[in-house]
């Protein structure tokens, strides 16, 4: 009741989300290729399935505030989950003689039609409250500061959210009155969501609001300052009754994540090797060997997962020098030789990478890995630059199209970079992989600066 008392409808959304997916599942199963004999104990499989595997896989876990990415993300991993559901199905009834196709048929159209109402209802809900200003959550602000004018202005910005600022209140040094003036404005404007600045009240204030906010059904969330670690994305978790705060969640840490990100690795690597290396490599190993003495490949160590080092490929580039290891390629570097200077130029020079994503020791997408001299050198100098190293090394990077790629001309340069690799690890999703990919096509066909 407290949703309705509350003048929003929003603990309806999920319930008819899973009744509109279970039909669905059900309805499209008995057309592609249930009996009559046989539906009642599909229904039952198939939703009891559904719905344990929704719950692990937080299938509706989606809130205003929830990006089209994460969307995106949960519908390729339930969607994973329903087809492996549908063959364990059909494999423990082989009496019923389900052949592949039908079984395709029923997964594809099924994902079409969840995809299809997911999307609409995440877009739907966000025109309903834009437009007509329904299902909106009234705020307010405790904190009149710089974390907090953010906050307010990007309210403002997305009215599709729902969420509207009713006031901000300047919190220091408050006196007892004046919280309680504040507590009276809350409830004579009922106001939802209560967003508290941890730099600008005190303990004691902050307990007030939140025993306030749980004996007046508000809810109370915290503004922290940037600078403070509470700003970070922080995993909860409970050793007995203890509550445990860890500083840094790494999405590829999660199994499915990790199956997910290398069979993709796996299968696009698998596709260059086969329909671009096959062929190419002949040809630029007869180009390679025309112009310099040396091997086709160059081989370099480098440092990648969990700080380990590993032969990395390319094609060769330069000329044979005894600096290759330890001077960074520079713009008109004389050891380049004319093949190379198309392949630098092209990103061609990187593709024999492929094989190291192969054997499991990249991924098509990652922080760029460095040599070894370079590594050595900004783990001294850069903070925070040996987190790059709690995932594999990537071929192309969310640094690389964001402006950091090739020669690290100044300080400013890496720790570009690093923060943009940072930001990838602990924000990976297969959206994300998948944009950063395409971004990487596009970039190479218009021709980066840095590439040389």
């Amino acid at each position: 009741m407290a949703l309705f008392q509350q003048h929003r409808y929003s603990g309806l959304i999920r319930p008819i989300s899973y009744v509109t997916d279970l039909v669905y599942i059900n309805i499209l199963g008995a057309f592609c290729f249930f009996n009559e004999a046989s539906s009642l104990n599909f229904s039952l499989s198939i939703s009891i399935g559904w719905t344990i595997t929704a719950l692990i896989s937080q299938f509706y876990e989606v809130y205003r505030f929830s990006f089209i990415t994460r969307v995106f993300t949960l519908l390729v991993r339930q969607l994973l989950f329903f087809t492996l559901l549908v063959f364990a199905y059909s494999g423990l009834h082989t009496s019923l003689g389900l052949t592949p196709i039908s079984i395709i048929k029923y997964i594809a159209l099924s994902s079409l039609f969840i995809s299809f109402s997911k999307y609409g209802m995440f877009f739907l809900l966000k025109k309903y409250r834009g437009n007509y200003k329904l299902n909106n959550r009234n705020t307010v602000i405790l904190g009149a500061n710089r974390q907090g004018s953010l906050l307010e202005d990007f309210f403002e910005a997305t009215p599709h959210l729902g969420f509207q600022n009713k006031k901000t209140f300047s919190v220091k040094e408050l006196s007892k009155h004046e919280l309680e003036s504040i507590f009276r404005y809350i409830l004579n404007n009922k106001i939802d969501e209560i967003y508290c600045s941890t730099s600008e009240l005190n303990n004691r204030d902050l307990l007030s609001i939140v025993n306030f906010a749980d004996n007046n059904l508000k809810v109370v969330k915290f503004i922290p300052e940037s600078t403070q670690v509470l700003s970070k994305k922080l995993k909860h978790d409970f050793y007995g009754v203890i509550p445990i705060l860890s500083f840094r969640t790494i999405a590829l840490n999660d199994p499915f994540n990790l199956f997910l990100k290398r069979a993709f690795d796996v299968v696009f690597s698998l596709m260059v090797i086969v329909f671009i290396l096959s062929w190419l490599t002949p040809i630029l190993a007869i180009l390679i060997s025309l112009e310099s003495k040396g091997p086709v490949f160059f081989t370099q160590l480098r440092n990648g997962h969990n700080y380990n080092s590993f032969k990395c490929f390319k094609f060769r580039s330069m000329i044979i020098n005894p600096a290759a290891d330890l001077i960074q390629v520079s713009r008109d570097d004389d050891r380049i030789t004319t093949v190379g200077k198309f392949l630098r130029k092209t990103s061609i020079d990187e593709i024999p990478q492929f094989f190291n994503v192969f054997l499991g020791q990249m991924s098509v997408v990652g922080p760029r890995p460095h040599m070894l001299s370079h590594t050595e050198i900004y783990a001294k100098s850069i903070n925070k630059f040996m987190v790059r190293h709690f995932v594999k090394p990537g071929i192309t990077g969310l640094a690389q199209v964001s402006g950091f790629r090739g020669e690290i001309e100044t300080e400013k340069d890496i720790i570009g970079r690093v923060k943009h690799d940072i930001f990838y690890i602990e924000n990976w999703s297969f959206f994300l992989d998948t944009k950063i990919i395409v971004q990487t096509i596009l970039n190479f066909l218009k021709g980066e600066e840095k590439a040389y």
